[in-house]
């Protein structure tokens, strides 16, 4: 069976984005809820982007040490959305929502990606990004030889993707998705259709060629 590799475009902050993004052919569209990003969004504009989604279009909220009362009000609004946990949060934290989630690790030589999976039975998936100061990969890339062969959940490989490198990353790690925020801007926060379309048609390039 062939697989195909999911592709989740991040930090939309605008209607007319999420709309290319849905005609490139991204299969979720995540939200950032961190007040610090470029990228930020708050829950009721959140809500008005979901709801521009086509069915089997995943909404995916992103959360850096968000409170419990800030989740709860932004899963009531966007309530179909998976959840993204980006910082410190505990395995308890994270599955507290009562929502299918995915745990970012933050890749760095040394850092123990098995112990984070064991730590995350409940994870949808873990999202592996660039170890950066602060928050988020800041469009960096890691070592792709940094990941186990053996990680026991989906992979969603992310950091530092372009549509010229994307090919390569899942030719190499064979994630089950990969995600891609400033890969595909023009400026922070503002998508290029272009480039959405070119990623996500070489993501299916890449695809083709494993079979």
């Amino acid at each position: 069976m062939t697989h195909r590799t999911r592709i989740k475009i991040c930090g939309l902050t605008r209607d007319g984005d999420v709309d290319d993004a849905v005609e490139a052919g991204a299969d979720a569209i995540g939200f950032v809820l961190y007040a610090k990003s470029p990228r930020h969004v708050d829950a009721a504009h959140a809500r008005e982007l979901a709801r521009r989604l086509p069915p089997f279009v995943t909404p995916v909220l992103l959360f850096v040490n968000a409170t419990p009362a800030e989740i709860v009000a932004a899963v009531q609004a966007v309530p179909n959305a998976l959840l993204q946990f980006h910082g410190d949060e505990t395995p308890g934290q994270c599955a507290a929502p009562g929502r299918p989630y995915l745990r970012a690790a933050r890749m760095a030589p040394g850092f123990d990606l098995l112990d984070l999976a064991s730590r995350h039975p409940e994870a949808a998936g873990l999202l592996l990004d660039a170890y950066v100061e602060g928050y988020g990969g800041g469009g960096k890339a890691f070592d792709w030889s940094l990941i186990p062969a053996n990680v026991p959940c989906p992979v969603v490989l992310s950091g530092g993707l372009n549509p010229a490198s994307v090919i390569d990353g899942v030719l190499r790690v064979r994630p089950w998705a990969v995600d891609v925020s400033s890969g595909v801007e023009s400026a922070k926060g503002v998508k290029d259709a272009a480039l959405m379309r070119r990623f996500c048609e070489a993501v299916r390039e890449a695809d083709s060629r494993l079979t």
